[in-house]
């Protein structure tokens, strides 16, 4: 049993798959700084200062009673609330990610079509007669001197 475990751990897909998953992960938390750092402040600037993350309805009153000016106080004080602030900022940082693997794909994409390119058209007829090459346009074999049929 230990042989076949060895043998599926270090094929080549579950490695691709782990370092994918690797990757994946440390590229989440580059996302998540840009939605939090770089994309958010600028957005709240233009709504008069709000931050998302601190958006959120209060459904039940903490130990200490409200108005809270933070979702953490509202968490520290024991309040259920529904934080759609934080919802926003993954449906940001689902986009952001959506649309990074679109370009890649879309980039992996246009190589196959480079690659797939169609073949050329070919410029040469074998002669019926010799088996030789000729042009296409060729009325006459230029090996055998034979009458062609016109392509």
């Amino acid at each position: 049993m230990l042989k076949e475990f060895k043998e599926f751990a270090m094929r080549g897909n579950v490695i691709d798959m782990a370092v994918g998953i690797i990757i994946g992960g440390a590229f989440g938390t580059i996302v998540k700084s840009l939605v939090n750092d770089v994309i958010m402040p600028p957005i709240g600037l233009l709504l008069g200062g709000v931050d998302f993350a601190d958006l959120f309805i209060t459904l039940k009153q903490g130990e200490v009673a409200g108005p809270y000016l933070t979702l953490a106080s509202a968490q520290e004080a024991g309040a259920v609330t529904i934080s759609y602030g934080l919802f926003i900022n993954a449906v940001i940082s689902f986009i952001i990610v959506a649309f990074a693997v679109f370009l890649l794909i879309r980039s992996i994409n246009r190589l196959k079509r480079e690659e797939e390119a169609p073949a050329a058209e070919p410029t040469e007829r074998e002669c019926p007669f010799c088996l030789s090459s000729v042009p296409l346009k060729a009325t006459r074999c230029s090996h055998c001197t034979s009458a062609l049929e016109p392509a």
